[in-house]
């Protein structure tokens, strides 16, 4: 199976590739377009329902703040961007970086910095007084030897249960599940109705998951130190939480493509749940075009994932200066809009997230992500695998190749050794 999925990131990765040669945009520094206006290529994985819109919204703030440029969205499909980085990754390593690229703040920068791919944008936070708005912690996970090096745009919630409160009712579901065991017994009662207990998409909404179970099982503080050095991967406590993760996992209905129609199964009410992070809100509440148009507390209901109420997993997204950028000047424009707080309303509120700025305009933002600015205020705070913060990507993709392995042989000790295995080659 491992083999097979490098087999499908490589064919994925050229037919990328072929594409991008194809379409012309390769280019923020090509001549100017008949317009006059010189393209700013700006590369995320920014491309369903909600997140798009999002990004839309943001574009429009750029091109009318920047008359001479013109925003070129060389965005990349696939969940949680792992296609977009594959690709990416060849890129940088051609020496055709775009003029800015998508990156989660944390341990995933680590690399580019590393390999000297990425400017700092030190000087940015200076000129806009960033530090004065932006939360300390998140200043500090994109920082490396008192440079920083990203700009972040949101704040995201990876720990959400997302549940259709109909289905549930049906079911005899009473309470919403707050622990694993209450959550195993509410998946066994949804089974017994003949709908699927528990909605999932491709493989690394299963590693999204793995982190929620790992949270809820080991508690925060445990979690929080599996990613410092000497971290015990091999304990009791550790086959517990693994043993969660097979029980739950074992309720799962067949994978879907990607985590939309994951989700979409709940909405539709084919499913009772799904654990995905909070751009799931966006996909949900926003009117059809940008999402389902469903009612929450209706159509859709949410809580933290079993056993993590209390604490807040958290991931950020953020825009980088890549050394070498064709446009650099049009790359610094874009950071702006992706730092004030103009652009940081007009895109969050789309995409189902919360600004990473601490001066935002509350009203916008109401309902579920009302409670997420409240939660990440007063919470605890854990960071997610799959979404960059915790972990660099090599370990992050090892993490996913014994998460998919696990999918198919089910064996909890292959697992548990696979990562043990790989948190000692991390290097942390």
């Amino acid at each position: 199976m491992r083999r097979r999925w490098r087999a499908a990131v490589a064919v994925t990765v050229a037919a990328l590739l072929t594409l991008t040669s194809c379409s012309g945009g390769q280019g923020a520094g090509q001549s100017p377009q008949a317009s006059g206006r010189k393209k700013v290529e700006v590369f995320s994985w920014w491309t369903g329902p909600g997140e798009a819109d999002g990004l839309k919204a943001m574009k429009g703030i750029f091109e009318k703040n920047n008359p001479g440029l013109e925003f070129f969205d060389a965005a990349v499909a696939g969940g949680s961007g792992d296609k977009a980085r594959a690709l990416l990754t060849t890129k940088l390593q051609a020496g055709t970086p775009p003029d800015t690229f998508q990156g989660h703040a944390g341990a995933e920068l680590q690399g580019y910095i590393k390999a000297g791919q990425l400017e700092p944008v030190t000087f940015l936070y200076d000129e806009l007084k960033l530090r004065d708005v932006l939360p300390k912690q998140l200043v500090d996970q994109i920082s490396v030897q008192g440079e920083i090096y990203s700009v972040p745009v949101n704040i995201h919630r990876s720990n959400v249960m997302w549940f259709n409160p109909a289905l549930l009712k049906q079911a005899g579901v009473t309470e919403v599940p707050r622990t694993i065991d209450e959550f195993v017994a509410a998946l066994e009662k949804v089974k017994q109705t003949g709908k699927v207990p528990l909605a999932i998409g491709s493989e690394w909404t299963m590693v999204h998951l793995l982190e929620n179970v790992l949270l809820g099982s080991l508690g925060t503080d445990a979690y929080n130190k599996l990613w410092t050095a000497g971290s015990d991967w091999s304990g009791p406590a550790m086959t517990k939480a693994l043993n969660d993760f097979k029980t739950i996992l074992s309720y799962a209905g067949d994978p879907a493509d990607d985590w939309q129609p994951a989700a979409k199964q709940v909405a539709d009410g084919q499913a009772a749940f799904t654990i995905m992070g909070d751009w799931a809100y966006g996909y949900f509440h926003n009117p059809p075009n940008g999402g389902l148009g469903k009612k929450s507390k209706t159509d859709f209901d949410w809580a933290p994932s079993p056993g993590t109420g209390g604490t807040f997993m958290w991931l950020s997204d953020s825009f980088t200066l890549p050394k070498g950028a064709p446009n650099r000047d049009g790359a610094i424009a874009w950071l702006k809009v992706a730092a004030s707080k103009e652009g940081q309303d007009a895109f969050n509120p789309k995409k189902g997230s919360i600004p990473a700025r601490k001066d935002a305009d509350t009203s916008l933002y109401t309902d579920y992500l009302a409670d997420a600015l409240k939660d990440w205020s007063t919470n605890r705070l854990a960071g997610s695998v799959q979404h960059g913060v915790n972990v660099n990507d090599p370990w992050r993709v090892a993490i996913n190749e014994a998460v998919g392995v696990f999918h198919t042989d089910r064996n909890v000790t292959a697992l548990q050794a696979s990562l043990a295995e790989a948190a000692k080659n991390s290097g942390q």
